[in-house]
């Protein structure tokens, strides 16, 4: 795989020359990607889009249904939404279409994937059409401004809107199509049980897990599923610094988060915790045991809450109930949670009512409080408007949050209550590779048995992770 992105990235570079015109790029290899939104916005000739996406057959049901919404009011766009595998799979397929001009109008994507395309300077900044004052006339005869009205841009959750300005140019490339985040699974039965207090902060979390120990001395206390995850959030909950969207974008190695890896270690020693790359699958699997080692936390997706439920029993029953609560904190009083799932970003085309209708589709679907709230429910994302907690039908999902049936729901009203704390990491060319480093330099600094200086070991190894970013780009 990194052969092939590898091959990608030159030939991203060649095509990124010819758009420049052999012109110096930005820091961000955007180069000049401006889109200049034409007088008069949608003329309303007919246009073909294409839309690049991952969903499956339930989910690709509700956008369908939303298209047809969509084409009452724009019937001369054209909407073909094409289901490509996974988010990796969409990346890839773009990157070598790029290099012909033959990239879609539309795509699922995560940040590093927009950092990518970047390269070759075809995706369409949304700046100027978020701010467009254009009027367009739909079909039922209704009058609608171009861009973002002030209450519409109010009503993004904040962390999941700024996501699409993370490039390191201020500009905006991608708006949040569906979301979610981190949350701390806990077996709130046993916790109960044992009247335990469910861990706010790290030092609360260790002696969390020294009590659970005590308790049940064949558990593994916590699982967390995602190592990069982890080793992030820490250096956000710290202000640490991780990277930067600009050189020198690799900034991980310094002794805060040498110190945080060196603690974990400890408690990986005396049994504490495990992680997927250790365990060799999702923790979720040791949480909803209900025989051998067990855990009775488990820290992993917010959109994967039905995994942390566990098997109804012979009558009908689950095993124990589930509590879902934020993630531990470094400072309570400035939390930090990650955000997560697919934004969408628009690609520069030699027609420009191409693009005038690509964000037609992509306003009408990240500020339709109706599909917002559809998807949700059907996806176990969470919705990225504010406005949809009090959508009637959301809303009475919601209220049948609990740990059981309705495990989602509880998880959506998580994420709902924490919005305020989530954030993202810089997005440039060799992000990806940044991630990955330090998911493998955790897992190998909790797992590993050094020879000699532990310290020199730990440090030795934050060096060598440096490294193979610095090399792989």
């Amino acid at each position: 795989m990194k052969k092939t992105i590898s091959i990608l990235l030159v030939a991203l570079a060649v095509v990124a020359m010819a758009f420049a015109g052999g012109e110096k790029e930005s820091k961000t290899g955007a180069g000049n990607n401006a889109f200049q939104v034409p007088e008069g916005g949608y003329d309303g000739s007919p246009v073909t889009i294409t839309f690049y996406h991952t969903m499956g057959s339930n989910l690709s049901e509700v956008l369908n249904l939303y298209i047809e919404e969509f084409n009452k009011l724009y019937p001369n766009i054209t909407v073909n939404a094409s289901q490509v595998g996974s988010y990796d799979d969409v990346r890839d397929q773009i990157s070598t279409e790029i290099t012909v001009g033959a990239q879609p109008n539309i795509a699922y994507c995560y940040p590093d994937h927009v950092a990518l395309y970047n390269m070759a300077g075809v995706v369409a900044t949304l700046d100027n059409l978020i701010d467009s004052k254009e009027e367009v006339v739909r079909a039922d005869g209704s009058v609608e401004i171009l861009g973002l009205t002030d209450a519409e841009k109010a009503d993004f959750i904040e962390g999941y809107y700024e996501e699409g300005r993370q490039f390191g140019d201020d500009l905006m490339y991608t708006l949040p199509w569906s979301k979610s985040t981190e949350v701390l699974y806990y077996n709130k039965t046993f916790f109960d049980e044992h009247n335990i207090s469910v861990p706010t902060t790290w030092d609360e979390m260790e002696e969390v897990c020294k009590k659970i120990k005590e308790i049940d001395p064949t558990s593994i206390p916590l699982g967390y599923d995602s190592e990069g995850n982890w080793f992030i959030t820490m250096t956000e909950q710290l202000d640490s610094p991780y990277t930067s969207a600009i050189e020198p974008h690799y900034l991980f190695d310094n002794e805060v988060n040498r110190d945080f890896i060196k603690r974990f270690r400890s408690w990986y020693q005396k049994g504490y915790l495990t992680t997927q790359t250790i365990y060799g699958a999702y923790t979720s699997g040791l949480f909803v045991a209900e025989t051998g080692t067990r855990s009775y936390m488990s820290i992993g997706s917010s959109a994967g809450a039905t995994h942390q439920r566990p098997t109804k029993d012979a009558s009908g029953n689950y095993p124990f109930e589930v509590g879902i609560a934020t993630i531990p904190q470094a400072n309570p009083s400035s939390p930090k949670v990650i955000s997560q799932g697919p934004s969408v970003c628009i690609f520069n085309k030699s027609n420009p009512q191409e693009v005038v209708a690509s964000w037609l589709f992509v306003k009408f679907m990240t500020t339709s409080v109706d599909f917002q709230a559809e998807f949700s429910m059907t996806s176990g994302y969470v919705p990225v408007l504010k406005s949809v907690a009090d959508h009637p039908v959301y809303k009475e999902f919601v209220s049948k949050a609990n740990g059981g049936d309705y495990i989602s729901a509880l998880a959506a009203k998580v994420c709902l209550a924490q919005q305020a704390a989530y954030y993202t990491s810089p997005a440039f060319n060799g992000s990806s590779t940044a991630r990955s480093q330090v998911q493998e330099l955790l897992a190998k600094c909790l797992s590993a048995t050094f020879t000699g200086d532990e310290d020199a070991a730990i440090k030795k190894a934050f060096q060598d992770a440096i490294d193979e970013c610095e090399y792989q780009n």
